[in-house]
This record gives C-alpha cells, sequence and structure tokens, in this order.
C-alpha cells in the first residue's frame, strides 16, 4: 500500500508488498525489497537498498550525501539487510571514494531515535544503536555488538563483536570483542557477562575471556604487549580466545581502549 501523498520518483524498484506512508519521498535509484514498512515523513534517496521487512520511521533520512566535505558526489551506495528497525530522526549517509564506496548494516539491527551512522561505516548483524549514538565515518561494528545511548564513536574505530558501550562515551580507540567500555575517552571497565550470558555461551567460556583479558593486560607481566598477545596465541585454542587475538592483530588505525585503572583485572 503506498500512500497517495508519497512521492516516489520514477525508476524507483519498490515490491508489491511493501507500504509507503504520508508523505515520503524514494528517490529515483532507491530499491524497497519485499515486507518493508515505511511511516510518515520517511526521505530515502542515493543508490540505496533497503531489505525484506525492515520498518523505517518518521523522519529517518538514509541515502543523502555524506556531512564529508572531500565528497564530489561519486556513485557510492547505502546497503540495509533484512529485518532492521530504524526509528524515528535516524541519519544514514551513504558512502565515499576514501572508503568502501558503500555504508552498509547487516540483518536484524535496531537504530534508535536520532542514531547517526556516517559515511561507509559497516555495521553487523544483530546491532543496537540506542537513542542518539552517533558513528563517524569509516567505523566498524562487528556482529551483536550494543552502542549506548548518546555515545560517539570516532572515526576508523572498530567495535568487535559483542561488545558493549555505555551511555554518554566517547570512544576513540578500537573496542575489543566482548568488551565493556565506557566513559569519555572510553575504558575498559569489564567483561560484557550478560550480553554473553543471553547468547547462550557457557560460563567456562566466560571465564576463559575474563582470562584473556587478564593475560593480555595485567601489569604484573613483565612482558611487553606484543609478547603478551603471542604468549595468549599460544596457550588458547577456543574460539572465543581466537576471536580477541584476530581483533588485536588486524591492522587498525586507532589502538585499543585500555582497563580503567580502577578495573582490577588481577584480583
Amino acid at each position: 500500500m503506498i500512500h497517495k501523498t508519497a512521492i516516489i520518483q520514477k525508476g524507483a524498484k519498490i515490491h508489491s508488498n511493501v507500504e509507503i506512508g504520508p508523505y515520503c519521498c524514494i528517490g529515483h535509484n532507491v530499491e524497497l525489497a519485499e515486507g518493508v514498512k515505511l511511516h510518515s515523513h520517511v526521505c530515502i534517496d542515493g543508490i540505496t537498498y533497503i531489505g525484506e521487512n525492515t520498518e523505517i520511521f518518521p523522519f529517518a533520512s538514509i541515502g543523502y550525501n555524506p556531512q564529508d566535505l572531500k565528497y564530489k558526489g561519486e556513485n557510492s551506495k547505502v546497503i540495509i539487510a533484512k529485518n532492521n528497525i530504524i526509528r524515528e530522526y535516524c541519519t544514514i549517509n551513504t558512502g565515499t571514494k576514501h572508503g568502501n564506496m558503500k555504508t552498509v548494516i547487516g540483518n536484524n539491527c535496531l537504530l534508535m531515535i536520532s542514531s547517526h551512522i556516517a559515511h561507509d561505516c559497516i555495521v553487523g548483524d544483530n546491532v543496537i544503536l540506542a537513542n542518539n549514538a552517533t558513528l563517524g565515518g569509516h567505523v566498524i561494528i562487528d556482529d551483536n555488538a550494543i552502542i549506548g545511548g548518546l555515545s560517539a564513536i570516532h572515526q576508523f574505530v572498530r567495535v568487535g563483536k559483542f561488545a558493549i558501550i555505555g551511555g554518554v562515551s566517547a570512544v576513540v580507540e578500537n573496542v575489543l570483542p566482548f568488551a565493556s567500555v565506557s566513559g569519555d575517552r572510553a575504558k575498559i571497565i569489564g567483561i560484557n557477562i550478560i550480553g554473553m550470558k543471553r547468547n547462550n555461551y557457557s560460563k567456562s567460556s566466560i571465564i576463559k575471556v575474563k582470562k584473556v583479558f587478564k593475560e593480555i593486560f595485567s601489569k604484573n607481566n613483565n612482558i611487553n604487549f606484543n609478547e603478551r598477545i603471542k604468549a595468549v596465541e599460544n596457550n588458547y585454542i577456543d574460539s572465543e580466545s581466537l576471536e580477541i587475538i584476530k581483533f588485536l592483530k588486524d591492522d587498525n588505525k586507532r589502538g585499543f581502549c585500555m582497563p580503567n585503572k580502577n578495573w582490577l583485572l588481577d584480583e
């Protein structure tokens, strides 16, 4: 069903089973897959694909030019996968030639009110951005991460899988998988134990992740950081530990969030 006040430019690809509410504006290079629902006043432009069963609420703005002064009108894209919920005033900008030429969002994400996803971001599956959470350009959010309300993620930062970022945090360095971070220039304050339990990680897996963090960041260990990473790689073969090691060894531009001084890893 398409409301009579919606403006849909010629060339847009609209599946027959799509709902488009009053006063929506759809550009000529937009594609809406089966089951997409747009509430009133949704604006979608650019080369943008919205995947199946995604629901978008009023005044969301998707596929418009990035807030990047280097952008010169290149034909970049926004690709949004299946079963996402995009709430009011959410903004998702297109990519640039200085990045991936596309901004990508995975499946089953919840993007709450006034959240912002900048150019060239890659957001995995089952990610939650709470109200007013903002991602700078080129940010990567891995699967099942949670970004707290009013948090800001610096450009080029990567947030690992099952990490959680506390509300009103400023994140300027990469966040390890399974970490819980918080604060202005966020620091590790623990492990995302609740998130791991909710996703059926065993008690032994959670304990092992805590041990890995302890061995990597322990102040009582006289070997340097890279040597600690190598030692953990040699001592642990479980998938969670290997995920952390791979994350640490991947090329990065931002460094890593370190533990808060009050987090007593050596207890």
